[in-house]
């Protein structure tokens, strides 16, 4: 185990080491693109022709300094203008392969090696053709994605080894009520440390309190629906596109006027979870000899070892807070690098501070975040080309398969937000939908461009209330909609969960989800 713990290391480092050598020339101008995982603002800096702006605002001396940087955002946008429809195939042909491979290959798919080589075989060919055919601003865009999945992988792992030595002991009682009221208190920690760091923190305790129950997948995809996704919608700290919004002008309090729809999708689902945790409960009871109440309501003192690792798991939220703010950069946004190795160093302090024995109560191991680094490792390449179409087209500059943009209306923004936030990073898709209620509202791409969007125009802050809430709630909706889903559906499958495939998955969440969804569309958005 530490043999592997010193390869994520070492892999870190390389890739922070190769990125200083072959980007770091122009690394810190674009540094407001890697608050928590995402490039979204170097695409939407583009949308605004920055170069024009900065000679406008600043003088010669800050067009000079800063219109290189604004010319590759251009590339960029022209890239996305320029590429095919049938670049997104090989991103589609990824999933469809995750969704598939365990159902027909079961015994094969469970080696994280041919995960690998799967994973390979569709990012390997994107990468090629986007530096064969797209030259130095292919390199530009897949660099961009290196970054983003280093900050994704970074934020998951260190959170991953920090909630790993923390041991609940002593009977947490699988009941229904509990099941319940654990998963109310995810979702309000979600608003705290993060979805990421919520689903985390609850996923062992909640699987350890229903260790005797024969039906427990149910209660982990509830679990991915409120603690890693409908949970985090108050506060920025919450959700990357959230984060990233109160980087690009947000109040940090504007998120809580969210609450009606927060408290209605969460509580509609905790009261569908303890109905449907009650009838699983029953035919446990009808379906095998004993009582099955009575071994859930065991009792024991309840105990937590490992306590310590809560600081750093508030290290970790202080760190993200602090790169956002420019704590100690000037009021900059941290470079890239800045924030993961201050991940590095609070992982590898939870590691060494803390018990194996934490770890073993856990059945730590690292095959989840294994699992996790090689599947999306090629679902950030692949993902690329679709992204930049994704954000040419929503500045109205390219049609998809002959359509054009023309979402006008807060529910369209809604559900055009959140179906492809499903599938796509949802902190970029978030910025590029909330600069085309920008541009809908004649307000211009600079600054803090969201602040002026809400307080000089009531519909374009409804267009940004739809926008936020699909960016999270739909997250929801897939396994890769949102960072935490498929690393909590790793843990629960190692835990011996028979979790759903992808499409199975997929058929839980449009069932409960869409028509709550619906319900969000009629009562909050119409």
């Amino acid at each position: 185990m530490l043999r592997h713990l010193w390869t994520l290391v070492l892999a870190f480092s390389v890739v922070l080491i190769g990125h200083r050598i072959s980007y770091g020339a122009w690394q810190p101008a674009r540094s407001a693109a890697q608050s928590w995982t995402t490039v979204g603002p170097m695409l939407l800096a583009a949308a605004d022709e920055g170069s024009s702006h900065q000679e406008g605002h600043g003088g010669e001396e800050a067009g000079s300094e800063e219109g290189g940087h604004g010319g590759a955002h251009g590339a960029l946008l022209e890239l996305g203008v320029k590429l095919p429809e049938w670049t997104i195939l090989p991103f589609l042909g990824l999933l469809l392969a995750i969704a598939i491979l365990p159902l027909v290959a079961e015994h094969w798919w469970e080696n994280n090696l041919n995960r690998a080589i799967v994973s390979a075989a569709f990012g390997v060919p994107v990468a090629i053709y986007l530096l064969a055919v797209w030259g130095h601003v292919g390199w530009e865009a897949l660099v961009e994605k290196g970054i983003e999945y280093v900050s994704f992988i970074a934020l998951l792992a260190v959170l991953f080894v920090i909630t790993g030595g923390i041991v609940v002991e002593g009977s947490l009682s699988g009941t229904p009520l509990v099941n319940t009221i654990m998963l109310a208190i995810g979702g309000v920690l979600a608003n705290l440390i993060g979805t990421t760091g919520a689903a985390m923190l609850m996923i062992r305790p909640i699987l350890k309190a229903n260790v005797a129950r024969t039906r427990k997948v149910h209660i982990v995809i509830f679990l991915i629906f409120i603690c890693a996704n409908c949970g985090g919608l108050l506060t920025p700290l919450a959700d990357p596109p959230l984060f990233l919004g109160f980087i690009n002008g947000v109040p940090f309090e504007w998120t809580l006027r969210l609450v009606r729809e927060w408290l209605f999708v969460n509580g509609l689902l905790l009261l569908i979870f303890n109905i449907w945790d009650q009838w699983a409960l029953s035919k446990e009871e009808a379906e095998r000899p004993g009582a099955q109440l009575e071994q859930v309501l065991e009792h024991a003192p309840l105990r937590l070892r490992g306590w310590h690792n809560i600081f750093y798991l508030i290290g970790v939220v202080a760190a993200i807070l602090a790169s956002g703010k420019g704590v100690g950069t000037g009021g900059e946004v941290w470079p890239f690098g800045y924030r993961e190795l201050v991940f590095l160093v609070l992982g590898l302090l939870a590691w060494f501070t803390t018990p194996a024995r934490n770890r073993e109560a856990n059945d730590f191991t690292f095959h989840p975040i294994i699992e996790v680094a090689v599947l999306f490792a090629g679902i950030f390449v692949c993902m690329a080309p679709a992204l930049l179409i994704l954000n040419a087209w929503g500045q109205g500059l390219r049609t998809v398969f002959g359509i054009p943009f023309g979402l006008s209306e807060p529910w369209h923004f809604f559900w055009a937000t959140g179906i492809l936030s499903a599938f796509l990073d949802n902190a970029p898709t978030y910025l590029t939908f909330a600069a085309t209620a920008c541009g809908l509202e004649n307000i211009s791409l600079q600054g803090q461009y969201l602040a002026v969007l809400i307080e000089q125009s009531s519909y374009g802050e409804k267009l940004l209330e739809a926008i936020s809430c699909g960016a999270v709630f739909m997250g929801a909706l897939t396994y890769i909609g949102n960072a935490p889903n498929f690393m909590v559906r790793s843990i629960a499958a190692e835990a011996g969960v028979p979790m759903p495939t992808f499409f199975g998955y997929m058929a839980y969440s449009v069932t409960i989800l869409v028509p709550i969804f619906a319900l969000v569309t009629y009562l909050f958005l119409l």
